[in-house]
């Protein structure tokens, strides 16, 4: 008798805590200053066209990309917010979205920054690379070396990015909290109580992390590359900016790939490569962090089952 199929939940480290997301909701739950954890909560909106994109392979990668990043930016937003607000004001325990005009477009303006900041730094990670690769061809002529050296400068410059920023405490604390959302999912996913002990006791590092995915966006646009001219250089800087979705989309599926195999002997290694970057964008949290992770988590798990009853009930009627 075959087991029965987990939901699967996904998440984000936000600044002094983590958000979580499932089915129907979103729930970031964040320690202020004072030490009290606050929630926000944030409903999956419901579009059929936007639902029928999602089932489309490759084109659901960019997709979900998009979503995302709107989504993701709100929780930022507010958990920047708290994390700025002096100690001595009024405590929230659930703040919810609102239908007042002024604080919708707000939401709005933030969730499409969110979405333009990601296109325009994967332009410039893209982009960066190719010049550089250019000034190397005296020495790296050809198709293929080019495509090599540029893929080679867009690692060394996703390694070093990753690393620099590392070294400021806030971004520390993120990591940390990075690493808080993976131990949970990894216990969740394992079938273990949801406490500090076992959260800690979990892996920190998840075949489905935005990190993997960001990898495989370098690894398959250098086979990607193989395919088009890189000469003269306008067409080479063309060719680039307008493959970007053919690269996400792909890369989206080899995320989702690796995920489906890991437990495989030998195809579990795909997604190794991934696992070697969360090194560096995941640190061990402590048991304060691991608890605003489980406070965001178990929250998302009420409100999701709160949710499905209400459409059982509905089913029902």
């Amino acid at each position: 008798m075959s087991e029965v199929q987990k939901p699967v939940y996904g998440g984000q480290a936000v600044v002094e805590g983590v958000m979580f997301g499932g089915k129907h909701h979103t729930v970031t739950a964040v320690r202020r200053k004072d030490s009290t954890i606050v929630y926000y909560h944030l409903p999956r909106e419901s579009k059929p066209v936007v639902n029928r994109l999602k089932k489309i392979p490759f084109l659901r990668g960019i997709v979900s990309l998009i979503q995302s990043s709107a989504t993701g930016s709100k929780h930022l937003n507010f958990s920047t917010e708290q994390y700025e607000e002096e100690e001595g004001e009024k405590q929230v325990e659930m703040k919810k979205e609102t239908k007042d005009p002024s604080k919708l477009s707000l939401w709005l303006g933030v969730a499409v920054i969110g979405v333009i900041s990601f296109l325009f730094g994967k332009l410039l990670f893209t982009l960066i690379p190719v010049f550089l690769a250019k000034l190397t061809e005296p020495i790296f002529s050809g198709h293929t070396a080019q495509v090599l050296v540029e893929s080679l400068f867009k690692l060394i410059l996703l390694l070093v990015y990753i690393y620099v920023v590392s070294l400021t405490p806030l971004i520390k604390r993120v990591f940390q909290y990075h690493g808080a959302e993976h131990k949970v999912i990894n216990c969740f996913e394992s079938g273990k109580e949801l406490s500090v002990a076992n959260v800690q006791a979990s892996s920190r590092l998840h075949y489905r992390c935005g990190s993997s995915f960001i990898l495989f966006t370098v690894i398959v646009g250098m086979f990607v590359y193989l395919l088009v001219p890189t000469d003269p250089l306008w067409v080479r800087v063309v060719n680039r900016i307008l493959l970007i979705p053919v690269v996400l989309g792909i890369a989206f599926e080899v995320l989702q790939l690796t995920n489906k195999v890991r437990d495989t002997p030998i195809l579990r290694y795909l997604g190794y490569p991934g696992l070697w970057l969360q090194l560096l964008t995941t640190k061990a949290p402590t048991d304060d962090q691991v608890e605003v992770a489980l406070a965001s988590f178990q929250e998302l798990l009420r409100m999701e089952k709160e949710t499905e009853k209400g459409l059982e009930s509905d089913v029902i009627v």
